[in-house]
């Protein structure tokens, strides 16, 4: 399932984001600095032609991605992660799941998109809450 659009962050969040990174190394991150990075992270993933399934076979720290989405009110992406969880245990490949299988994660996936819409307000709201502007 592959996004329309992807979705294109702002100047600065950008910005933001490479702070973040340069600072990680020099110090350990908060857990709303740690957020913001997970949810910058994982958003390719999900916007991704794997999308809810590249998620669960991905190296990233699931339940600290989920907490990040839920941290900023991403209950719409929260939900659809949540709901998919049994993805972590299947094939690496996407095709050997059962017809079955496949609706239900396209279903789930049918949410994704708009509650990605979403997201960017979220984290701008996130963002400007933790007063991390310049």
């Amino acid at each position: 399932m592959r996004m329309q659009d992807s979705i294109e962050w702002p100047d600065e969040v950008e910005i933001l984001i490479d702070r973040l990174e340069s600072e990680s190394s020099e110090r350990k991150l908060s857990r709303e600095e740690r957020a913001l990075m997970d949810i910058y992270e994982t958003v390719p993933i999900l916007e991704s032609e794997d999308c809810l399934h590249g998620f669960w076979q991905s190296g990233v720290n699931h339940q600290r991605v989920i907490k990040s989405f839920d941290l900023v009110g991403a209950t719409g992406i929260v939900d659809p992660l949540n709901a998919s969880r049994w993805c972590e245990t299947r094939s690496e490949d996407r095709n050997d799941y059962s017809e079955t299988e496949e609706e239900y994660l396209a279903s789930i996936e049918e949410e994704l998109p708009a509650a990605i819409e979403e997201l960017l307000d979220l984290v701008m709201d996130f963002i400007e809450e933790e007063e991390w502007g310049d």
